[in-house]
């Protein structure tokens, strides 16, 4: 017994020091690009020519839908921060600041969060009156996704985080920065999916599941894990509260793509149901850059559907009428081009409108308080009766 304990633990020792020797590469290569970014700078200065950055642009117009591999791309498109520009200046700044952020927690192997970044590179800028570095997190938050593309490193290796949000529990266990969990036995609250999910920080050790149902909500889940559906299907359950993070999305793709489990997504018979839909299995505008670690494009949407009302039989006490957001924002979602050559999407979206109202997951609760995880959802899945 002994013997075997003693090999176990030097496996495991051999494992951690792979996974630190592979962390020790990646923050080598990281930090290189960060000082490649700023030599650019100092060389022009030197050269007596107006420091500018070079800036990849995050916009709907610079991103491209490819039909073949089914994701969202970003294009070529830049756009320039110059230093003597008074348009561009403050942003040239924060640029710099957080550029300098970033280089001191790789050399000091810490993490921030966006938060932190965001006081981290907070000052009032000398020589003026109260002026600050930056006005809010969002306007910091946006300069760090843009230096995520400028060096073309991912914020995990920039060594920020982001807020946890999101669940897990089913049949597989991970190793998590080395510590093993069983999400099988955690209990009624479930595994805390965090913002780094990369295989250096989160290891598949067993799985036994079959599938993954992603939902919208955590009131949902929370009724699916009080069930034991997951038990009950052999499968994973996971929850975004809401649009996901880039640490649930990355998760799932990494399950889908690592351990084959197909995706099936319950989410609100609304917009913003099926953006989310668009964004986990085409990636989004804004993180087009990422759409290759994070789309997942055999994603299913399982429902809720516009037919649901008449064919699950639900009372009137389910609409949630439409307002005029939710009809712009539909036929906005009708034109994208992954949907709109897709004739399942057209009806399902014209049957929306064509309700004028809308529907959530938990309207199935008028039927039964267990309805939706014992008869709706294992329907769906028998008929292979969803969307693509």
């Amino acid at each position: 017994m002994a013997k075997k304990t003693d090999t176990a633990k030097t496996s495991s020792r051999t494992v951690d020091a792979k996974i630190s020797a592979r962390i020790k590469e990646r923050d080598a290569k990281t930090l290189g690009r960060v000082v490649t970014f700023a030599d650019e700078v100092t060389t022009r200065a030197l050269k007596g020519a107006e420091p500018k950055l070079e800036i990849p642009t995050r916009s709907r117009s610079n991103t491209i839908w490819n039909k073949k591999r089914r994701i969202l791309e970003m294009g070529d498109a830049t756009s320039e921060r110059q230093l003597f520009n008074l348009n561009q200046a403050k942003q040239f700044m924060q640029t710099c600041l957080h550029s300098s952020s970033i280089k001191s927690l790789i050399e000091a192997e810490k993490t921030l969060s966006l938060r932190g970044m965001f006081y981290k590179g907070l000052h009032t800028v000398a020589g003026t009156k109260g002026e600050k570095t930056f006005a809010d997190q969002d306007e910091s938050d946006g300069i760090l996704e843009d230096l995520e593309v400028a060096m073309a490193a991912l914020r995990e290796e920039l060594h920020i985080y982001a807020k946890k949000r999101g669940t897990m529990v089913g049949n597989i266990t991970i190793v998590d920065s080395g510590d093993e969990i069983d999400c099988r036995r955690m209990g009624s609250g479930g595994y805390a999916i965090p913002s780094i999910c990369e295989p250096d920080v989160i290891q598949f050790k067993k799985c036994d599941a079959k599938f993954v149902l992603h939902v919208e909500k955590d009131t949902v889940w929370g009724r699916f894990n009080e069930d034991r559906f997951w038990e009950k299907h052999n499968c994973i359950l996971t929850e975004g509260s809401g649009q996901p993070t880039r640490g649930v999305r990355r998760l799932l793709r990494r399950l889908n793509e690592e351990l084959g489990l197909p995706i099936y997504c319950l989410l609100d018979c609304d917009p913003w149901g099926h953006y989310i839909y668009s964004v986990i299995k085409q990636g989004s505008i804004s993180l087009a850059f990422e759409s290759e670690r994070l789309a997942i494009p055999e994603a299913k949407f399982l429902g809720v559907r516009s037919k649901d009302y008449r064919a699950c039989e639900l009372s009137d006490d389910v609409k949630i009428d439409l307002n005029d957001n939710d009809i712009k924002r539909a036929k906005e979602i009708m034109n994208y081009p992954w949907f709109m050559g897709d004739r399942g999407w057209q009806r399902e979206i014209q049957g929306l409108l064509d309700n004028g109202f809308k529907m959530e997951v938990e309207s199935l609760i008028t039927k039964d308080i267990s309805y939706v995880t014992e008869e709706y959802v294992p329907q769906r899945l028998k008929d292979k009766d969803w969307l693509e």
